[in-house]
């Protein structure tokens, strides 16, 4: 007898804008007789497929008309750009569609139909995330029919790896783990007290001193315990140039943050005439503490010249339109102490060293702009817009002290990434309990994430509301010290954050998204081997017992 109630809507994470699925259940085999028939522009998403997709079900997705693929008797995937059912979906957006005559995605941009293409690997089911094929398994895709469009065009996730390093390798792989959930941005925090990740080959001294430190305190600042092994790392530039080709291939755009005048340290060590020299007894080492470090750029001519030098090779390595210089938690002391600082500011007009930072900041927004770049910082590269007009013409605020940056900035006319501490910072502890490893900050729960708004209400149906960009979420990584650790910190909550950029708020619900989650999320996060925070809380081996960390007590303040 026929069933009249409709197929469950397959449990896609994010949520698209729009599923439809056919009553009658029907679905569609692929097996090694299958195609891959890609249109122009296109190109980019077969290669993956044939790759990825090819690797986890070992089926060769030839092309039609290749030696032993005439297509006869199987199926084919077809990808095209633009057309009828493309119109109105924009670059990002795409149309699958599933029926007993194939699978096409028709997309309005080659960035669509990638993610269509990321889509139907869901629709595969979890098994499509590995890396081989298991035996005994059969492909097939559901009947079904796919709309959907980005909400935000920055969708993104920061990764400090100055603080603990992350080798190439897994840099990469965060990028395919962005790519899965239809993340389009990944920000390198490059530079810190803490360390500098990247080789200048003009100042080489950067990486040789900069990029290691002698031992490590181990959870937060108050803890007696340290890791006496040196810890430290960095990219070449060819390990950079493979880190952007290998995102730009999964439509990842890599913005690289060279810190600026504050979190200095590492750079003061290895060049000492970086710093406020007559305000110090002697240069600093690389800090093996965490917290926020005195030691900042002296406002020289020459630290001028340096960072110069330095972002010429930036902008070289990392083609995009966005280059972040930092320019959060400046301590003012150094300079209040220095002579040459204090006369500096006088010559400026500043008055007083409150307003150096400001000047670095317009300084290097305008020469960016002359590069046909983008300056993007911390919320408190508005401090001194009114005396100076900071933070310079085409910048991009980061507003991660709460919602309050982030609505002047756009209130100003600046464009805006949301990225509240109190919101998306996902080295914030999940739970309360004590199991959790090393808490640091508010709890922040996965249906917290899920519920957070890019769009505060003070911007919600003004003309300033669109000048948000979108939201990132942030792993500081103090007390996170290798990718079990880290992927225990972002996952789940990294697929909440990603629905809340993706999915229109009408689209996506809580109890929708938790059905999604068990219903077949979780399994495709343990296909890609991602040690993420159960349901049920930390398993014995992700708990740090006797590690202290920081936890702090009530509700966050709001946003």
């Amino acid at each position: 007898m026929h069933d009249p109630r409709p197929a469950p809507a397959p449990a896609l994470v994010p949520a698209p804008h729009r599923v439809a699925v056919p009553a009658d259940g029907g679905r569609l085999a692929l097996d090694d007789r299958t195609v891959l028939d890609a249109g122009p522009g296109t190109e980019g998403t077969a290669r993956w497929l044939r790759g990825t997709l090819g690797a986890a079900t070992g089926l060769p997705l030839p092309p039609p008309g290749a030696a032993g693929a005439d297509g006869r008797g199987g199926t084919a995937l077809r990808l095209r750009l633009g057309g009828a059912n493309a119109a109105g979906l924009g670059p990002e957006g795409y149309r699958l569609e599933v029926t007993a005559a194939g699978a096409a995605i028709t997309a309005g941009g080659a960035a669509g139909a990638f993610w269509g293409a990321q889509t139907l690997r869901q629709l595969l089911g979890p098994d499509a995330f590995r890396r081989a094929p298991l035996p005994g398994r059969s492909w097939t895709l559901p009947h079904t029919v796919v709309e959907d469009a980005p909400r935000f065009p920055w969708r993104g996730f920061m990764l400090d790896v100055a603080r603990h390093f992350t080798p190439k390798d897994g840099v990469l792989r965060w990028i395919d783990l962005l790519a899965a959930h239809k993340l389009n941005v990944l920000h390198l925090h490059l530079t810190d007290d803490q360390g500098w990740r990247l080789h200048i080959e003009r100042f080489p001294r950067l990486t040789e001193v900069g990029a290691w430190r002698p031992r490590t305190r181990l959870g937060h600042r108050a803890s007696p315990l340290w890791d006496e092994r040196p810890h430290g790392g960095f990219y070449t530039h060819d390990d950079v140039r493979e880190i952007v080709a290998y995102a730009a291939e999964r439509h990842v755009a890599v913005v690289p943050e060279i810190d600026l005048p504050g979190h200095s340290q590492a750079a003061v060590a290895a060049y000492p005439y970086l710093g406020n020299t007559d305000a110090v007894d002697a240069a600093p080492q690389v800090w093996t503490d965490w917290g926020v470090s005195p030691h900042v750029l002296a406002p020289t001519e020459r630290v001028l010249r340096f960072y110069e030098g330095v972002f010429e090779e930036v902008l070289e390595l990392f083609p995009g339109e966005f280059v972040h210089i930092g320019g959060d938690e400046c301590p003012r002391d150094q300079w209040r102490r220095s002579p040459a600082a204090q006369a500096r500011a006088a010559r400026l007009g500043l008055g007083g060293v409150d307003g150096l930072q400001a000047w670095f900041t317009r300084h290097f927004g305008r020469w960016l702009a002359e590069r046909g770049r983008r300056l993007v910082g911390w919320d408190e590269i508005l401090d001194g817009a009114d005396a100076g007009g900071a933070p310079g013409p085409g910048a991009v605020v980061c507003s991660w002290r709460g919602y309050a940056g982030g609505v002047a900035a756009a209130r100003a006319g600046h464009d805006v990434v949301m990225c509240p501490e109190q919101q998306v910072y996902l080295d914030h502890r999940q739970d309360a309990g004590e199991d959790e490893p090393v808490p640091i900050g508010y709890v922040r729960t996965l249906r917290d994430v899920h519920d957070f708004d890019p769009v505060p209400p003070a911007l919600a149906g003004t003309e300033a509301a669109g000048h948000v960009l979108g939201a990132q979420a942030n792993l500081w990584t103090e007390v996170v010290e290798d990718r079990r650790r880290a992927e225990y910190q972002v996952f789940p909550r990294l697929a909440a954050f990603a629905e809340v950029v993706w999915t229109q708020p009408g689209a996506r619900g809580w109890e929708d998204f938790e059905r999604r989650m068990a219903d077949g999320h979780y399994a495709r996060l343990d296909a890609l081997g991602v040690e993420y925070r159960p349901p049920a809380g930390p398993l014995p081996w992700q708990r740090r017992p006797g590690v202290a960390g920081f936890p702090r007590q009530g509700p966050p303040p709001p946003a």
